[in-house]
Order: C-alpha cells, then structure tokens, then sequence
C-alpha cells in the first residue's frame, strides 16, 4: 500500500525550484549522517542549517522550512526505502555542482556531535559513492525543437 509520504520524499506546499531541490539535498545528506548512529542531536541538525546558510546555498528557502524539511527527511530515513529517498532526493540535483558541498556537509554533520560514529562513517562513504554513480538529471527538449533534437538525441 502507497501513501503520498512514500511516493515523494519531501512534500513541497509550491512548485519545486532548484532552490528548494537544491536545499532537500543538502538536508538530506545532513539527515541521512545524523540518523546513522540512531541519534539526531539538535547540534548536527543546526549544523546543517548553518552550513547550508554560511554558503548562501538556498536563499530562498526560509529556516523554517529547512528545519521541517530536516525533521520530515530524518523520520523518512528511519523506514526500510530509506536509500530510495536519499536517491529520489538527490536525482534532480545531479546535475548541479553540489557534490563537494554534499560531502563537506556530511563530514561536518558527523563531528558536529563530537562523536564520530563507524556508521556515520558508512553513511559518509555511502554519499561519496552517490555523487559519482548517481543518475544524471535529464534535460528537457522544448516541444519546440523537440522534433528536430530527437534524432540528435538517439546518435
């Protein structure tokens, strides 16, 4: 049985920008390391916050929003399709320049507790890993030109 919850991993109230894309995968890889050692302490979910702040990385997103999108990504990652919405998160982002931030967000998040656990550790090398084999986003093809460009598309 399929809920709303489980077909989308964040529910956004407006049409996703990249802004918002941008900040529910920042958030997620902070969630997926916190949730890792089964203790989301407030300081790594703070960190991620700051992080994400400190760099501009979605100005647009309110902190208010970043802290709902935190807390509703960690209770996502406590289910069995965990990986399913790490992977649904960051697909639509793959093909912005976010990988270096997404790992340096990850190593900060695991020390921000001053407790580097082996399974935030896992969680670290898990989101490495994403960001080199993760799908490419698609681009999409103006109707348009969408005649013209499919068979350039297919060579």
């Amino acid at each position: 049985m399929s809920d709303a919850k489980t077909s989308h991993p964040v529910e956004i109230t407006e049409p996703p920008g990249q802004n918002e894309q941008a900040a529910a995968a920042l958030v997620i890889v902070g969630a997926l390391v916190a949730v890792a050692d089964r203790r989301v302490s407030s300081v790594e979910r703070d960190e991620v916050i700051s992080f994400i702040r400190d760099r501009k990385l979605a100005p647009h997103v309110s902190d208010e929003r970043l802290y709902a999108m935190f807390d509703e990504l960690a209770e996502r990652l406590e289910e069995p399709d965990f990986a399913n919405v790490v992977i649904d998160t960051l697909r639509p982002v793959s093909d912005l320049p976010l990988s270096t931030h997404l790992v340096e967000l990850s190593e900060r998040v695991a020390a921000a507790d001053e407790d580097v656990d082996p399974h935030e550790m896992q969680a670290i090398k898990l989101l490495r890993l994403l960001t080199l084999v993760l799908p490419r986003a698609k681009p999409l093809v103006p109707s348009a030109a969408g005649a013209e460009l499919q068979p350039a598309l297919k060579e």
